[in-house]
């Protein structure tokens, strides 16, 4: 098994600009890919600002921002991530694009190289049997934002070898995180437990048991949850909320996992939270009103 010193990182969204970011500051150098230029440009900006943040809060040091962006570096193209020791996908959590991806990547890479996905929900044992390599192949289940959770699920396939793991084990403590082992059952463990509070929360206000203000205070106050679960939806991404519940009824086929129609047709109209910038809440005006 190959030393991880060079990671590729497929998409550059949320997720994946905060893999790159932690990666970088752990001291590997990065490649950041996505489908365009612009997209790869957008994630490197946001890395940087989310790096002047930290600095400004005293999380780390004018000198390990400076180091650490100079270890990241854009890959326009998919053929430049031949020599990384380490892919990490991170696209939309979509199996058929993430299949896709791993299609197109795998013949560039050398035969030692690494493969983990930053599938929330996926099968991994599924995903490893579409690659040339699912003895090499794990899940790395990053929690968002990446650079402030501490979290990340490690999931094997069921052709998982000893040293994969042990390596992605190692790699996850380098870049200063806590791994949780879960097995490859849809969802895993967080969204499994996460996800169906969430679409019970949107059941309630489908209900009209409570609206989405008097639902978020409740568990906020009355749970101690730091964002309500509506608001966390938003955070997460509507598409994505409904992606994994999908998983899990299709997966688990149990009706208790069933989406929410009112998730589904928040889904259809294109609001999908935050990154929309409508959700259970509007998020165009200066501060975030209900939707409902």
């Amino acid at each position: 098994m190959v030393e991880i010193k060079k990671v590729g990182v497929i998409g550059a969204g949320q997720m994946g600009n905060g893999i790159a970011h932690v990666c970088a500051l752990a001291g590997y150098e990065v490649l950041l890919n996505d489908v365009s230029m612009d997209r790869v440009q957008s994630g490197m900006a946001s890395i940087n600002g989310n790096m002047a943040r930290q600095v400004s809060s005293g999380r780390i040091s004018e000198e390990e921002r400076k180091g650490a962006l100079e270890r990241i570096g854009p890959a326009e193209h998919l053929d430049t991530l031949g020599d990384v020791d380490l892919i990490i996908e991170s696209a939309t959590e979509n199996e058929q694009v993430k299949r896709k991806i791993f299609a197109q990547v795998c013949p560039l890479l050398k035969p030692e190289a690494m493969l983990a996905t930053n599938t929330s929900s996926i099968s991994i044992t599924r995903l490893a049997a579409s690659t040339d390599r699912p003895e090499r192949f794990i899940g790395v289940h990053f929690m968002n934002p990446v650079p402030i959770m501490e979290l990340v699920e490690l999931v094997r396939g069921i052709a998982t070898e000893d040293e994969t793991f042990d390596e992605a084990k190692r790699f996850v403590a380098k870049i200063g995180k806590t791994a949780a082992v879960a097995e490859d059952f849809p969802a895993f463990m967080v969204n499994r437990i996460l996800l169906p509070m969430i679409n019970e929360a949107i059941y309630t206000l489908y209900e009209g048991v409570g609206s989405v203000e008097a639902i978020d205070t409740a568990m906020r106050l009355g749970a101690n949850h730091k964002m309500g679960p509506l608001q966390l939806a938003d955070f997460i991404g509507l598409d994505t909320c409904l992606s994994i519940m999908q998983v899990l009824y299709e997966g688990l086929a149990d009706s208790k996992y069933r989406p929410c129609p009112l998730l589904v047709k928040y889904v259809e109209a294109g609001w999908l939270g935050r990154k929309a910038g409508r959700g259970f809440y509007d998020y165009r005006g200066e501060t975030p009103v209900p939707t409902r």
